[in-house]
């Protein structure tokens, strides 16, 4: 029996994706599950570097770093997978500061959310892959998230890394206002918070430490697929 396949996607924009947010929703995913790894572009997408300094205590990440690099350098191209939902059982946007950039408006990427959402397919996103969620519409144009509980990286978290003035909004007020305020964040900074919807097929997680919790909730709603 072939395994169920996850679209996930990294942005292919220079500010680059974040490795914890890739390599552990692949440590617990991939061994259920085939995932195909697509960017904007497609082609070679960039790891931030800094996550790679930051994540130098985290085995996995190590390992991951220095043997999976195929997964990074060779993506598919995001538009290849339009009209394809049915051929998978989740997407999945991985973080980092890239997605803000190339992911946040992309005309393309709102599309295949919206033709998963129809298909009934497990829409996710973890971090700033949360950005990807902004203008995802339903088919009667309402916003995805709006009366929807969502989290994704915060603010506080944002001025901790000292980059909120490098990007081109504050992801928590986005997805405060789209979702109509009902952003949620954990109570410490840091700390993993994981929510899934009670409505949708949709799992959201807040931050790097948020990856693997989040990536054990989309492996359980996978794993009980077409059930919700």
């Amino acid at each position: 029996m072939s395994k169920p396949r996850i679209l996930t996607i990294v942005s292919s924009h220079s500010a680059g994706w974040y490795l914890p947010e890739l390599a552990h929703p692949y440590e617990v995913l991939s061994p259920h599950c085939d995932l195909v790894i697509a960017s904007p572009k497609g082609g070679p997408t960039i790891l931030d570097p800094i996550s790679l300094e930051l994540f130098k205590d985290d085995a996995y990440c190590v390992e991951f770093a220095a043997t999976k690099s195929k997964l990074w350098l060779e993506t598919e191209k995001l538009e290849s997978f339009l009209g394809k939902a049915k051929d998978f059982t989740a997407i999945l946007y991985v973080g980092g500061f890239g997605p803000m950039f190339d992911l946040s408006d992309n005309p393309i990427s709102a599309k295949l959310i919206q033709e998963f959402y129809e298909a009934d397919r497990i829409v996710s996103a973890v971090c700033h892959g949360a950005a990807a969620l902004l203008k995802a519409k339903l088919p009667d144009g309402t916003l995805l998230i709006a009366g929807e509980r969502i989290t994704g990286f915060s603010d506080v978290e944002e001025i901790a890394v000292d980059r909120e003035k490098d990007m081109p909004f504050h992801l928590e007020d986005a997805l405060n206002v789209a979702s109509g305020g009902l952003y949620e964040k954990s109570a410490e900074a840091w700390e993993p918070h994981v929510i899934v919807s009670t409505t949708k097929r949709l799992v959201t997680g807040q931050n790097p430490a948020s990856a693997k919790p989040f990536a054990e909730e989309v492996l359980k709603k996978v794993q009980v697929y077409p059930a919700f």
